[in-house]
């Protein structure tokens, strides 16, 4: 983190889903850099204790410039304009509008940005380096936790009591938005809760 922030300074950002990893990620970045820059990507359909977490994160760590940030389209206009249910009808197209383009628009200012990817969290996420080139955002991504487990999240966390989401305590090992995020039906794939029932893994910002 000392590295990542001593190298790009204000010019790296954090693009935070505010999930177990996250708020281990923030603590650690609070300790280097306490004004940094955290954008959280507010889809609108994200649970609600999601947001009250956020507010927990506030709380916690002041100096820190939390942005949210939301889609062209609200909610309702994604409706009236695709149907009340896009997220299934087309996810793909969902993820797209309300996540890739709200983080490629934030990302065109910043070079570099950091990430709470594990190796350990699905096969997909299995050789994810510390430093990755990303050709979707053209940028660096900085991925300081590969090497971290389940175990050693939650060890942290309960060592400097972090807030963090309730959901974690419900079965809800990955959290993304509401109407796509289960109960994980296995532990052996921490992601395995996102997108029940289809054959997405990813919502499109890491690939």
């Amino acid at each position: 983190m000392k590295w990542a922030y001593g190298h790009y300074g204000n010019q790296l950002v954090y693009a935070c889903s505010f999930g177990i990893e996250g708020i281990v990620l923030i603590d650690l970045i609070y300790k280097v850099k306490k004004d940094a820059v955290i954008v959280f990507l507010d889809t609108g359909f994200h649970f609600k204790e999601t947001y009250e977490t956020i507010d927990a994160v506030k709380e916690r760590y002041p100096g820190l410039q939390i942005i949210m940030k939301t889609p062209e389209l609200t909610v309702e206009e994604q409706a009236k304009e695709y149907g009340d249910e896009l997220w299934k009808t087309a996810p793909n197209s969902c993820c797209e509008m309300r996540k890739v383009i709200p983080l490629r628009e934030t990302l065109s200012g910043y070079p570099a940005w950091l990430s709470g990817l594990r190796r350990e969290q699905s096969p997909g996420r299995s050789k994810t380096n510390f430093l990755n080139k990303d050709e979707k955002f053209k940028s660096i991504k900085v991925c300081p936790l590969i090497h971290w487990t389940w175990k050693d999240i939650w060890r942290y966390v309960t060592k400097h009591d972090l807030p963090y989401n309730p959901l974690h305590d419900q079965g809800y090992p990955s959290i993304g938005c509401a109407p796509c995020t289960s109960p994980a039906f296995t532990m052996d794939d921490l992601r395995s809760g996102r997108w029940n029932g289809s054959a997405k893994t990813e919502c499109g910002l890491h690939e």
